[in-house]
């Protein structure tokens, strides 16, 4: 082969790869993010304490899949029993909750961007309703984001196969680690009636991984959302590989 086709199918290597790189989003750009905020009071009331829905979400214009799963999700948290039916959407919502609202009673939520890096966007989600009783009902979402698999992770995608129990016991003693930064692990009744239980709200944070806990799971009520997490050292092996920060 000549010096000059050698040359010629180097540039076209070249080429190819610069093409490459333009079709295929820069992961290492974070993704577009748009906040989109408003509060509704329900039509018509003038007392003090009008009924308000208060919704404060983010969109993501370049990957829609994660637009209507932030959504989808944010609507899970509105229930109030485990097999309410879903609203349609958030305006539905509103419209809904306002309806049947009483004085004193309001819904907040909230989605937003804890963080993006390598290719994963971590969003947060929370939630209270307010409907008049001692203390309003709080709830918490974290959702890892997948920009080159287009899907929420599960743990059994972060997983090396056939670790799940031992990822179980590095929370474990990051409960454990909680207990004794917290000063709870000397009171045996704290001990005996919040024992460590798993989780689904698991996220990939650049930090380490974290586990978030719904309030009264670990804790009691005051203590509001417990956060556990495990440094990426202590999970070699358990975690795969490319989804440690830096490696993907």
């Amino acid at each position: 082969m000549s010096i000059l086709r050698i040359a010629s199918l180097a540039c076209l290597a070249l080429m190819l790869g610069a093409c490459q790189s333009l079709f295929q989003p820069n992961m290492r750009a974070p993704l577009e993010v748009q906040r989109d905020a408003s509060e509704q009071i329900k039509p018509g009331c003038t007392v003090a304490d009008c009924p308000l829905v208060n919704v404060d979400t983010v969109h993501f214009p370049d990957e829609p899949i994660l637009d209507s799963l932030v959504e989808k999700s944010l609507l899970k948290l509105t229930r109030t029993s485990p097999d309410a039916p879903l609203p349609v959407s958030l305006k539905a919502y509103e419209a809904q909750f306002l309806r049947e609202a009483q004085s004193h009673n309001s819904s907040y939520l909230q989605a937003k961007v804890r963080e993006q890096h390598d290719g994963l966007v971590i969003v947060e989600l929370s939630s209270y309703l307010d409907t008049g009783d001692a203390h309003g009902t709080p709830g918490r979402e974290l959702i890892t984001y997948s920009r080159q698999q287009h899907k929420a992770l599960t743990l059994q995608d972060m997983l090396v196969p056939g670790q799940e129990e031992a990822f179980w016991q590095k929370a474990q003693l990051a409960h454990k680690s909680w207990m004794i930064s917290s000063k709870v692990d000397q009171d045996a009744e704290f001990v005996k009636m919040w024992p460590f239980q798993k989780t689904p709200n698991i996220a990939l944070t650049y930090g380490g991984v974290i586990l978030k806990y719904a309030v009264t799971t670990i804790a009691p009520y005051s203590m509001g959302h417990i956060e556990l997490k495990i440094p990426y050292p202590q999970l070699n092996g358990i975690i795969k590989q490319e989804l440690f920060p830096g490696r993907g």
